[in-house]
């Protein structure tokens, strides 16, 4: 069985999504017999990378709120990301553009390591606070999961994998993606938003026994 899972590394639901569906699969009983891929969506296509306003700054003004509202709502989402394990730091967030962020990706899933580096950019994001637009810093990260130094900067100096990403994009818009997190099992089952891990642990229980009884 395949789960597809779309999400952008600038959506603070994505990796509290993420989490919340890796319980569910690590208690789901055929959970070796599910393959999980990520798809790259972006939520500011258009964002540069190199941005001088704190999020903060960008939620109020994105949403007509002041300061102190949008620092009020940052500390809810970081509550509810706490609650699943992670430590999420907005105040010292760089906000920038996930594109080579998402070829990254896809270049370590060609090696056999996307899993590991979507992991490793959401928390280098949320947590450490670095800059993920930035080249060094995504050779880094690609260094610690264990990628090759200079093939990862020869592969992000280029455009390759690029149209792995906006073939993401593309089919995310065929099938109606409007937000994300975005999961969908074998193909055929849609699961929207963070949903609470029971959500996740019945949509991999119903697919799955679907799936037994199309094979009977």
């Amino acid at each position: 069985m395949k789960v597809e899972i779309w999400s952008d590394y600038a959506c603070p639901f994505c990796y509290i999504g993420k989490r919340r569906f890796e319980k569910a699969l690590e208690q789901f009983p055929h959970k070796d017999e599910v393959e999980v891929v990520f798809r790259s969506f972006e939520l500011d296509p258009s964002s540069p990378k190199e941005i001088r306003t704190s999020m903060q700054e960008i939620l109020a003004a994105k949403y007509g709120m002041s300061l102190d509202e949008a620092k009020a709502a940052n500390d809810r989402v970081a509550g509810q990301a706490s609650e699943e394990g992670l430590v999420y730091r907005f105040d010292t967030m760089i906000p920038t553009n996930t594109f080579d962020a998402h070829r990254l990706t896809h270049y370590a899933g060609e090696q056999g390591k996307m899993a590991e580096m979507s992991e490793r950019i959401f928390k280098a994001y949320f947590t450490d606070s670095l800059h993920i637009g930035d080249m060094d810093t995504l050779i880094f990260l690609a260094q610690g999961i264990g990628l090759d130094g200079k093939e990862t900067a020869d592969i992000l100096a280029s455009d390759a994998f690029a149209d792995e990403v906006r073939r993401d994009e593309r089919l995310a818009g065929e099938i109606g993606v409007r937000g994300v997190p975005f999961f969908v099992l074998d193909e055929k089952y849609a699961v929207s938003g963070a949903q609470p891990l029971e959500v996740f642990q019945k949509a991999l229980q119903q697919v799955w026994e679907k799936r037994t009884e199309q094979q009977d």
